[in-house]
């Protein structure tokens, strides 16, 4: 083959674990809408910076070291974490990784996230608790588009590793990684029933 690919991007997308998705996910529901309940700075901060939604991002960010539900799932996470280090090839100079950051998303109808990345950490992620029907999901832009200048769009029927955006699918009980630095955003909710998300960061020491 004459053309090769250099500098791909990996996304990383599993179920979280073999069975008990079920169980484990109604467990999760129920305390993040709890966190909701009990969590007025939340509830405020949301207000102003996450119209119509809920995040616990700057209020209560790392529920991994304050939960026990949220500390086992974190050990489930790091598992992923660590296969996903492993396929891009990172040399962690025997180093380890820790969770840094573990918030709390949930989003009604017509709430969104608008493109952002996450800054001082190497592998972040989210895991989705529910998601209903005709939910978005996570939508994910080439980071070399600002440097595109004079190319011209690509095919209506390019192949996804081509394209500008794409788009993964939010499916309940599934993994989703990626590489901090790539910008990422959530449409709008167009389901009538709440999207619920875990997100994460992850950094090495």
């Amino acid at each position: 083959m004459p053309t090769r690919a250099c500098f791909p991007t990996f996304i990383y997308r599993e179920p979280l674990q073999p069975t008990g998705l079920a169980r484990l996910n109604a467990d999760l529901a129920d305390e993040c809408r709890k966190l909701r309940d009990f969590d007025a700075a939340g509830r405020r901060w949301s207000a102003k910076n996450y119209p119509g939604g809920y995040t616990s991002y700057a209020s209560m960010n790392e529920l991994h070291r304050f939960s026990s539900t949220f500390t086992a799932l974190e050990k489930k996470l790091t598992r992923h974490v660590r296969a996903f280090a492993r396929t891009l090839e990172m040399d962690l100079r025997g180093r380890s990784i820790r969770m840094t950051d573990c918030w709390v998303n949930i989003m009604p109808e017509t709430a969104a996230h608008s493109l952002h990345l996450h800054p001082l950490s190497f592998i972040s992620g989210t895991y989705y608790v529910v998601t209903p029907r005709g939910c978005p999901g996570l939508k994910f832009e080439d980071p070399r588009l600002s440097k595109f200048m004079a190319a011209p769009p690509k095919l209506p029927d390019a192949r996804a590793a081509n394209r500008p955006h794409l788009t993964f699918p939010a499916e309940a009980g599934h993994v989703l990684l990626f590489e901090s630095w790539l910008r990422h955003e959530v449409a709008a909710n167009r389901a009538a029933e709440e999207r619920i998300s875990i997100s994460f960061n992850y950094n090495w020491s």
